[in-house]
């Protein structure tokens, strides 16, 4: 396959055994680096498509590689890490990356997941998202172009990850409009709904980051219900 992967794991064995997996997935575009400053670097000269990035690296961590990542790219970002903890997850989708595994994991798994991540970062590219004449969607105070990729308040630049920008896509398609969290995450992740599954929270409350300014809140919480988008903005 012509798509490029970046892989970043200090544990040279775990990097090579992914490798190895996505190889004979036919998977050929395929570098590895194991700090997190060598990641940096290749994926600002390399540019690809996909990710996978542990948390835990013996120079600066897979935190910090996403934020300084995020200055120049919109790949998808696959983070790896042996720690099973929410807080960790919450971390590492907070700061940019749009997916999450755990070691230990079924090399399948991580095939499955980077599978996943693509077909999302390509469709953001293709006819899978339609968009109006102009490619341009408004409210009252947000923009959102849908051929940059970025959302603006008013003059504001706002960079999105690529499952923000396809759940902001839906609310301002449907402004006032409340969707459930399965709605939501089928939009934003392309996969089916799992019940036990906080990425939508930790998605909304990135995005409420980025977004609320002025005591406007743009994303209201409807008990029992879902969210919806309400641009108060003057």
């Amino acid at each position: 396959m012509d798509s490029k992967i970046l892989l970043v794991d200090d544990e040279k064995d775990i990097a090579d055994l992914i490798e190895e997996v996505l190889r004979q997935d036919s998977f050929e575009n395929i570098k590895k680096v194991y700090t997190g400053m060598d990641a940096v670097q290749v994926c600002r000269e390399y540019q690809p498509d996909v990710v996978v990035l542990d948390i835990m690296l013996p120079d600066i961590d897979g935190i910090e590689v996403c934020k300084q990542i995020r200055e120049f790219s919109f790949c998808s970002i696959l983070f790896l890490s042996s720690k099973n903890d929410d807080i960790d997850k919450i971390l590492g989708l907070s700061c940019g990356g749009d997916d999450y595994i755990t070691k230990p994991f079924v090399p399948l798994e991580a095939v499955a997941r980077i599978h996943s991540n693509l077909r999302r970062f390509y469709d953001l590219g293709s006819g899978k998202i339609s968009a109006p004449e102009n490619d341009i969607l408004e409210t009252k105070s947000l923009r959102l172009d849908l051929k940059s990729c970025l959302l603006y308040r008013r003059n504001e630049k706002i960079v999105l990850t690529s499952v923000e920008f396809r759940i902001m896509k839906l609310f301002m398609e449907n402004p006032g409009k409340v969707f459930t969290k399965q709605q939501l995450f089928e939009q934003g992740w392309g996969e089916s709904y799992m019940l036990s599954d906080n990425n939508v929270m930790v998605c909304i409350s990135k995005l409420r980051a980025k977004l609320d300014h002025d005591n406007t809140e743009y994303i209201r919480t409807i008990r029992g219900l879902g969210y919806r988008l309400e641009d108060e903005g003057n």
